[in-house]
Protein backbone atom coordinates (compact mmCIF):
# COMPACT_ATOMS: atom_id res chain seq x y z
CA UNK A 1 0.00 0.00 0.00
CA UNK A 2 2.95 2.32 0.97
CA UNK A 3 4.82 1.56 -2.27
CA UNK A 4 2.03 2.39 -4.52
CA UNK A 5 1.07 5.66 -2.74
CA UNK A 6 5.01 6.79 -3.38
CA UNK A 7 4.80 5.16 -7.15
CA UNK A 8 1.73 7.79 -7.48
CA UNK A 9 3.16 10.75 -5.93
CA UNK A 10 6.73 10.06 -8.06
CA UNK A 11 7.85 13.96 -8.63
CA UNK A 12 8.03 14.67 -12.25
CA UNK A 13 11.17 16.09 -13.34
CA UNK A 14 12.00 19.70 -12.75
CA UNK A 15 13.19 21.31 -15.83
CA UNK A 16 14.79 25.15 -16.26
CA UNK A 17 15.37 26.94 -19.26
CA UNK A 18 17.50 29.18 -18.38
CA UNK A 19 18.81 31.12 -21.43
CA UNK A 20 15.22 32.02 -23.89
CA UNK A 21 13.34 29.66 -26.05
CA UNK A 22 10.87 30.56 -28.94
CA UNK A 23 7.61 31.24 -27.14
CA UNK A 24 5.31 28.94 -28.74
CA UNK A 25 7.41 25.81 -28.27
CA UNK A 26 8.08 27.01 -24.54
CA UNK A 27 4.31 26.70 -24.22
CA UNK A 28 4.23 23.52 -25.74
CA UNK A 29 7.66 22.20 -23.79
CA UNK A 30 5.02 23.11 -20.55
CA UNK A 31 2.49 21.00 -21.92
CA UNK A 32 4.08 17.63 -22.22
CA UNK A 33 2.82 14.90 -20.08
CA UNK A 34 5.35 13.63 -17.27
CA UNK A 35 7.53 17.05 -17.32
CA UNK A 36 7.77 19.99 -14.76
CA UNK A 37 8.33 22.92 -16.64
CA UNK A 38 9.44 26.25 -14.61
CA UNK A 39 7.25 28.69 -15.81
CA UNK A 40 9.66 31.07 -17.30
CA UNK A 41 12.03 30.87 -20.05
CA UNK A 42 14.92 32.80 -19.25
CA UNK A 43 15.58 33.59 -15.96
CA UNK A 44 18.36 35.52 -14.08
CA UNK A 45 21.50 34.19 -12.39
CA UNK A 46 20.13 35.01 -9.52
CA UNK A 47 17.06 32.86 -10.21
CA UNK A 48 18.91 30.00 -11.52
CA UNK A 49 21.24 29.79 -8.42
CA UNK A 50 17.73 29.26 -5.82
CA UNK A 51 16.40 26.93 -8.55
CA UNK A 52 19.37 24.99 -8.68
CA UNK A 53 19.04 22.50 -5.82
CA UNK A 54 15.68 20.91 -6.90
CA UNK A 55 16.70 20.72 -10.51
CA UNK A 56 16.75 17.72 -12.68
CA UNK A 57 17.50 19.21 -16.31
CA UNK A 58 18.87 22.70 -17.49
CA UNK A 59 18.45 23.67 -21.10
CA UNK A 60 21.49 26.59 -21.70
CA UNK A 61 22.50 28.65 -24.54
CA UNK A 62 25.32 30.62 -24.16
CA UNK A 63 24.98 32.81 -21.43
CA UNK A 64 24.93 29.61 -18.85
CA UNK A 65 28.01 28.21 -17.88
CA UNK A 66 28.03 25.05 -16.55
CA UNK A 67 30.75 24.86 -14.16
CA UNK A 68 31.71 23.27 -10.80
CA UNK A 69 30.49 25.95 -9.23
CA UNK A 70 26.51 26.12 -10.72
CA UNK A 71 27.22 21.66 -10.00
CA UNK A 72 27.68 21.64 -6.59
CA UNK A 73 24.26 23.87 -5.88
CA UNK A 74 22.55 21.11 -8.28
CA UNK A 75 22.63 18.00 -6.20
CA UNK A 76 19.87 16.86 -8.50
CA UNK A 77 20.74 17.32 -11.78
CA UNK A 78 20.95 14.72 -14.33
CA UNK A 79 20.77 16.31 -17.73
CA UNK A 80 21.75 19.37 -19.69
CA UNK A 81 21.13 20.32 -23.14
CA UNK A 82 22.79 22.92 -25.31
CA UNK A 83 20.46 24.37 -27.58
CA UNK A 84 22.99 24.92 -30.17
CA UNK A 85 26.05 22.68 -31.05
CA UNK A 86 28.76 24.63 -29.14
CA UNK A 87 29.42 22.85 -25.43
CA UNK A 88 32.86 25.05 -24.75
CA UNK A 89 30.75 26.89 -21.80
CA UNK A 90 29.62 23.32 -19.91
CA UNK A 91 32.61 21.81 -17.61
CA UNK A 92 31.99 18.28 -19.41
CA UNK A 93 34.33 16.07 -17.53
CA UNK A 94 33.11 17.19 -14.18
CA UNK A 95 29.54 16.73 -15.76
CA UNK A 96 30.85 12.97 -16.16
CA UNK A 97 32.60 12.80 -13.22
CA UNK A 98 28.85 14.04 -11.11
CA UNK A 99 26.93 11.58 -13.57
CA UNK A 100 25.29 14.63 -15.35
CA UNK A 101 24.47 13.95 -19.33
CA UNK A 102 24.95 16.32 -21.35
CA UNK A 103 23.33 16.61 -25.13
CA UNK A 104 23.44 19.27 -27.82
CA UNK A 105 21.09 20.25 -30.93
CA UNK A 106 23.71 19.63 -33.85
CA UNK A 107 22.62 21.11 -37.21
CA UNK A 108 19.47 22.97 -35.92
CA UNK A 109 21.73 26.27 -36.60
CA UNK A 110 24.41 25.37 -39.44
CA UNK A 111 22.72 27.61 -41.76
CA UNK A 112 22.04 30.52 -40.02
CA UNK A 113 25.60 30.91 -38.67
CA UNK A 114 26.78 30.17 -42.29
CA UNK A 115 24.65 33.08 -43.34
CA UNK A 116 25.93 34.90 -40.64
CA UNK A 117 29.36 34.59 -41.55
CA UNK A 118 28.26 35.64 -44.93
CA UNK A 119 26.98 39.19 -43.68
CA UNK A 120 30.09 39.98 -41.93
CA UNK A 121 31.94 38.96 -45.12
CA UNK A 122 29.91 41.81 -47.06
CA UNK A 123 30.13 44.28 -44.29
CA UNK A 124 33.29 44.14 -43.77
CA UNK A 125 34.11 44.19 -47.05
CA UNK A 126 31.82 47.25 -48.56
CA UNK A 127 31.48 48.84 -44.85
CA UNK A 128 28.31 49.10 -44.66
CA UNK A 129 28.13 49.42 -40.76
CA UNK A 130 30.30 52.61 -41.00
CA UNK A 131 28.27 54.06 -43.81
CA UNK A 132 25.39 53.65 -42.47
CA UNK A 133 26.36 55.35 -39.25
CA UNK A 134 27.80 57.88 -40.67
CA UNK A 135 24.94 58.62 -42.83
CA UNK A 136 22.45 58.85 -39.29
CA UNK A 137 24.91 61.61 -38.49
CA UNK A 138 23.69 63.46 -41.10
CA UNK A 139 27.19 63.03 -43.14
CA UNK A 140 27.48 62.01 -47.14
CA UNK A 141 30.88 60.42 -47.35
CA UNK A 142 30.44 58.57 -50.15
CA UNK A 143 34.26 58.69 -51.25
CA UNK A 144 35.56 57.62 -47.85
CA UNK A 145 33.70 53.89 -48.16
CA UNK A 146 35.79 52.68 -50.98
CA UNK A 147 35.35 48.55 -50.82
CA UNK A 148 36.29 45.47 -52.23
CA UNK A 149 34.08 42.76 -54.05
CA UNK A 150 33.18 39.72 -53.06
CA UNK A 151 33.35 37.82 -56.59
CA UNK A 152 35.91 35.71 -57.75
CA UNK A 153 37.58 36.20 -54.38
CA UNK A 154 40.33 33.45 -52.77
CA UNK A 155 38.33 32.50 -49.66
CA UNK A 156 40.05 30.37 -47.04
CA UNK A 157 37.42 28.35 -44.50
CA UNK A 158 39.46 27.22 -41.77
CA UNK A 159 37.37 24.24 -40.62
CA UNK A 160 35.04 22.32 -42.84
CA UNK A 161 32.65 21.22 -41.25
CA UNK A 162 28.64 21.34 -41.13
CA UNK A 163 28.29 24.94 -41.47
CA UNK A 164 31.98 25.57 -43.22
CA UNK A 165 30.34 23.04 -46.02
CA UNK A 166 27.36 24.93 -45.75
CA UNK A 167 29.54 28.26 -45.94
CA UNK A 168 31.50 27.16 -49.33
CA UNK A 169 27.82 26.02 -51.38
CA UNK A 170 26.13 29.66 -50.56
CA UNK A 171 29.28 30.84 -52.02
CA UNK A 172 29.29 29.62 -55.07
CA UNK A 173 27.46 32.30 -57.03
CA UNK A 174 30.36 34.67 -56.76
CA UNK A 175 33.03 32.14 -58.64
CA UNK A 176 35.32 32.04 -55.86
CA UNK A 177 38.37 30.23 -55.49
CA UNK A 178 38.38 28.25 -51.85
CA UNK A 179 40.14 26.49 -50.42
CA UNK A 180 39.86 25.00 -46.07
CA UNK A 181 42.49 23.90 -43.91
CA UNK A 182 40.51 20.91 -41.69
CA UNK A 183 43.02 17.46 -40.86
CA UNK A 184 39.47 15.96 -39.92
CA UNK A 185 37.59 16.59 -43.14
CA UNK A 186 38.56 14.56 -46.50
CA UNK A 187 35.35 13.91 -48.22
CA UNK A 188 33.25 16.74 -50.04
CA UNK A 189 31.49 16.95 -53.22
CA UNK A 190 31.25 21.21 -53.92
CA UNK A 191 32.69 22.59 -56.91
CA UNK A 192 36.01 25.11 -56.60
CA UNK A 193 37.09 23.74 -53.08
CA UNK A 194 40.40 22.38 -52.23
CA UNK A 195 41.99 21.06 -49.25
CA UNK A 196 45.28 22.65 -47.93
CA UNK A 197 47.13 20.39 -45.55
CA UNK A 198 49.33 23.26 -43.91
CA UNK A 199 47.47 26.00 -42.40
CA UNK A 200 49.91 28.87 -43.52
CA UNK A 201 49.45 28.13 -46.97
CA UNK A 202 45.68 29.62 -46.16
CA UNK A 203 46.33 32.34 -44.66
CA UNK A 204 49.55 33.49 -47.25
CA UNK A 205 46.91 33.43 -50.15
CA UNK A 206 43.64 34.19 -48.72
CA UNK A 207 41.48 37.43 -49.51
CA UNK A 208 38.71 36.65 -47.02
CA UNK A 209 39.56 34.06 -43.74
CA UNK A 210 36.22 33.06 -42.12
CA UNK A 211 36.44 30.47 -39.05
CA UNK A 212 34.27 27.34 -38.65
CA UNK A 213 36.35 25.35 -35.35
CA UNK A 214 34.63 24.80 -32.17
CA UNK A 215 36.90 26.52 -29.10
CA UNK A 216 39.06 23.48 -27.53
CA UNK A 217 42.79 23.39 -25.65
CA UNK A 218 43.70 22.68 -29.44
CA UNK A 219 42.07 25.92 -31.16
CA UNK A 220 42.51 28.45 -28.79
CA UNK A 221 44.30 31.16 -29.58
CA UNK A 222 45.21 28.96 -33.34
CA UNK A 223 44.58 32.37 -35.26
CA UNK A 224 47.70 34.43 -33.67
CA UNK A 225 50.44 36.65 -34.41
CA UNK A 226 52.21 34.75 -36.62
CA UNK A 227 49.64 33.10 -39.08
CA UNK A 228 47.64 37.13 -38.84
CA UNK A 229 50.90 38.00 -40.00
CA UNK A 230 51.03 35.73 -43.15
CA UNK A 231 48.33 37.46 -44.16
CA UNK A 232 47.43 39.78 -47.43
CA UNK A 233 47.74 43.89 -46.56
CA UNK A 234 44.02 43.80 -48.32
CA UNK A 235 42.83 40.59 -46.77
CA UNK A 236 39.86 40.53 -44.29
CA UNK A 237 39.46 38.12 -41.40
CA UNK A 238 35.76 36.91 -40.05
CA UNK A 239 34.67 34.84 -36.70
CA UNK A 240 31.29 33.51 -36.46
CA UNK A 241 32.54 30.50 -34.50
CA UNK A 242 33.66 31.01 -31.24
CA UNK A 243 35.83 33.50 -29.36
CA UNK A 244 38.98 32.60 -27.92
CA UNK A 245 40.20 30.61 -31.65
CA UNK A 246 41.50 34.24 -32.73
CA UNK A 247 43.70 35.92 -30.35
CA UNK A 248 42.16 39.34 -29.84
CA UNK A 249 45.37 41.36 -28.82
CA UNK A 250 46.86 39.79 -31.70
CA UNK A 251 43.88 40.73 -34.36
CA UNK A 252 44.03 44.22 -32.55
CA UNK A 253 47.38 45.05 -33.27
CA UNK A 254 46.80 43.90 -36.87
CA UNK A 255 44.33 46.35 -37.86
CA UNK A 256 45.32 48.86 -35.98
CA UNK A 257 48.93 48.78 -37.34
CA UNK A 258 46.59 48.39 -40.64
CA UNK A 259 48.33 44.95 -41.80
CA UNK A 260 45.40 43.57 -42.71
CA UNK A 261 42.10 45.48 -44.13
CA UNK A 262 39.07 44.26 -41.64
CA UNK A 263 38.00 41.80 -39.43
CA UNK A 264 34.16 40.81 -38.87
CA UNK A 265 33.59 39.09 -35.53
CA UNK A 266 30.25 37.91 -33.73
CA UNK A 267 31.69 35.82 -31.16
CA UNK A 268 34.79 37.46 -27.98
CA UNK A 269 37.07 35.67 -25.29
CA UNK A 270 34.06 37.37 -23.16
CA UNK A 271 30.47 37.69 -24.01
CA UNK A 272 29.24 40.30 -23.30
CA UNK A 273 32.99 42.15 -23.65
CA UNK A 274 34.77 43.80 -21.11
CA UNK A 275 34.57 47.28 -20.60
CA UNK A 276 38.27 47.83 -21.89
CA UNK A 277 37.43 46.03 -24.83
CA UNK A 278 39.86 47.37 -27.50
CA UNK A 279 38.74 46.39 -30.88
CA UNK A 280 35.73 48.39 -30.62
CA UNK A 281 37.78 51.72 -31.15
CA UNK A 282 38.67 50.59 -34.53
CA UNK A 283 37.11 51.79 -38.03
CA UNK A 284 38.57 48.80 -39.51
CA UNK A 285 36.33 46.00 -37.00
CA UNK A 286 33.05 45.27 -37.42
CA UNK A 287 31.52 43.55 -34.64
CA UNK A 288 27.63 41.72 -33.82
CA UNK A 289 26.59 40.37 -30.32
CA UNK A 290 26.71 36.87 -30.94
CA UNK A 291 23.87 36.75 -33.71
CA UNK A 292 24.51 33.14 -35.43
CA UNK A 293 22.22 31.31 -34.38
CA UNK A 294 20.02 34.00 -33.85
CA UNK A 295 16.83 33.41 -36.53
CA UNK A 296 13.14 32.85 -36.21
CA UNK A 297 14.21 29.64 -38.23
CA UNK A 298 17.10 28.39 -35.80
CA UNK A 299 15.10 29.03 -32.75
CA UNK A 300 12.56 26.40 -34.35
CA UNK A 301 14.65 24.09 -34.91
CA UNK A 302 16.71 24.20 -31.59
CA UNK A 303 13.62 24.35 -29.54
CA UNK A 304 11.94 21.21 -31.76
CA UNK A 305 15.15 19.45 -30.66
CA UNK A 306 14.98 20.35 -27.58
CA UNK A 307 11.29 19.08 -26.82
CA UNK A 308 12.14 15.93 -28.12
CA UNK A 309 15.29 15.27 -26.44
CA UNK A 310 14.38 15.66 -22.92
CA UNK A 311 10.82 13.60 -23.44
CA UNK A 312 13.27 11.50 -24.76
CA UNK A 313 15.91 11.59 -21.91
CA UNK A 314 13.19 11.31 -19.14
CA UNK A 315 10.10 9.82 -20.39
CA UNK A 316 11.78 6.98 -22.98
CA UNK A 317 14.95 6.33 -21.40
CA UNK A 318 16.90 7.55 -24.44
CA UNK A 319 19.69 9.76 -24.61
CA UNK A 320 20.13 11.50 -27.93
CA UNK A 321 23.03 13.84 -29.11
CA UNK A 322 25.51 13.03 -26.73
CA UNK A 323 28.17 15.06 -26.29
CA UNK A 324 31.33 13.66 -24.33
CA UNK A 325 34.10 14.62 -22.49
Amino acid sequence: MTMSICLEKKMKPFIVVSDGFDKSLFEELRKVDGLDVYPKSKVTPEELSLLLPKVNALVIRSATNVTGELLDKAPNLKYVIRAGEGTDNIDKKLCAAKGVKVSNTPGANNNSAAEHAFALMFTVLRSTAQAHQTMKEGKWEKSKFVGYELWKKKIGIVGFGRIGKILATRLQGFEPNIMFYDPFCNDWDIPNVKKVDNIDELFKNSDIITIHVPLSDKTRNLVDKKLLGLMKKDAIIVNAARGGVVNESDIYDALKAGKIAGAGFDVFESEPPRADFKLKELDNFVMTPHLGASTAEAQLRVGEMCITQLQDFFLHNKLVNEVKA
